[in-house]
C-alpha cells in the first residue's frame, strides 16, 4: 500500500492542524474524512477508511479540527464555524480538486457546510450517523435550569459524557451553532448521498437521517437504517457496510455523468 503522509498545517494564529494524506493511484475525488466531536481521525472509520482507500488506490485525507485529537488549540475555544474553517483549509492545502466527502456525526454537519459553499467541487457526500444542527435541535433542550444559568453567568457549562470526562459547552458554540444551521432551508445539492444511521443511536435519532434527506435537492439519496446499530457504527458489521457504501457511491461516479467543473473554493464557508 501506498505510504501515507503526515504534518500539520499552521492556520495563522499560532494553532497547528494534525492531517494525514494518501496519494491516489488514479483519477477520481478525494476521499476526506470529517470526524466527530470530541472525536479524532485515529478512530476505527477513519482508519477503516484509510486502508480501503489504499487498497482501491483513492486518495485520502484525514483531520483533527483545532482542540481535537492531535491539533492544537483548546476544545472550549472552537466552535462549528471554527471547526467546519479548520478542515477547509487543511483541504485546500492537501486535497484541491474534487471531493468525495465522509461525515461522522458533528463531521456530517461539516460536510452539508462545505458541501453548501462548495457547490460542484463536492462530488459526493456519505453521512456516518450524521448530526446536523445538534447543539440547538438535541442539545440546547436538554440543559436543566442549572446548566442554562451557568451558561448565563459564566458563558460555559459542562456536560456528562458517556465517552469520558464532561464535555464543556460554551455560550458561543450554541450562538454559532445557530448562525451555521443547515436544516433551516433546502440544501442546494446535486451529487449522490448516502446516509448511514443506527436504530439503536442514543445520541442522534434515527429519524434525523430522512430529515436531512428531505432538505436535500439531490435526487440521489439513500438513507440505510441499521437496526442494530448504535451512535458509533464501528462495529466489523458497520465498517463492512460503511466500505460497502464508500464503493458504490465510486461506482456511481464512475459510471454517471460528470458535474459541472468547480470553481474556485471558499478560504471559509
Amino acid at each position: 500500500m501506498t505510504a501515507e503522509r503526515h504534518g500539520r498545517l499552521e492556520r495563522g494564529d499560532g494553532v497547528e492542524l494534525a492531517w494525514a494524506a494518501l496519494p491516489g493511484t488514479g483519477a477520481g475525488p478525494t476521499v476526506v474524512f470529517l470526524g466527530g466531536f470530541r472525536s479524532d481521525m485515529q478512530g476505527s472509520k477513519a482508519l477503516a477508511l484509510r486502508d480501503f482507500c489504499a487498497r482501491q488506490g483513492r486518495a485520502f485525507l484525514r483531520l483533527d479540527y483545532s482542540g481535537h485529537g492531535d491539533s492544537g488549540g483548546r476544545f472550549e475555544d472552537g466552535c462549528i464555524g471554527d471547526w467546519a474553517a479548520d478542515a477547509a483549509r487543511v483541504i485546500e492545502a492537501e486535497a484541491p480538486g474534487p471531493l468525495l466527502l465522509v461525515g461522522s456525526s458533528m463531521g456530517g454537519w461539516i460536510a452539508l457546510l462545505l458541501a453548501r459553499a462548495w457547490g460542484a467541487r463536492v462530488r459526493a457526500l456519505l453521512g456516518i450517523a450524521a448530526a446536523p444542527d445538534f447543539t440547538y435541535r438535541l442539545m440546547e433542550p436538554e440543559f436543566s435550569r442549572a446548566q442554562r444559568a451557568e451558561l448565563e453567568r459564566d458563558g460555559i457549562t459542562h456536560l456528562p459524557s458517556p465517552y469520558g470526562e464532561p464535555v464543556p459547552i460554551t455560550a458561543r458554540l450554541l450562538a454559532d451553532g445557530r448562525a451555521q444551521s443547515v436544516l433551516d432551508r433546502p440544501l442546494p445539492f446535486a451529487g449522490p448521498v448516502r446516509l448511514l444511521q443506527g436504530m439503536r443511536d442514543a445520541e442522534v435519532p434515527w429519524s434525523t437521517a430522512p430529515d436531512i434527506a428531505a432538505h436535500l435537492d439531490a435526487a440521489d439519496v439513500q438513507v440505510t437504517l441499521i437496526k442494530e446499530g448504535d451512535h458509533r457504527l464501528s462495529r466489523p458489521e458497520d465498517l463492512l457496510l460503511l466500505e460497502e457504501t464508500l464503493e458504490s457511491l465510486f461506482r456511481t461516479l464512475d459510471g454517471g455523468e460528470p458535474f459541472p467543473k468547480a470553481g474556485v473554493a471558499p478560504a471559509d464557508p
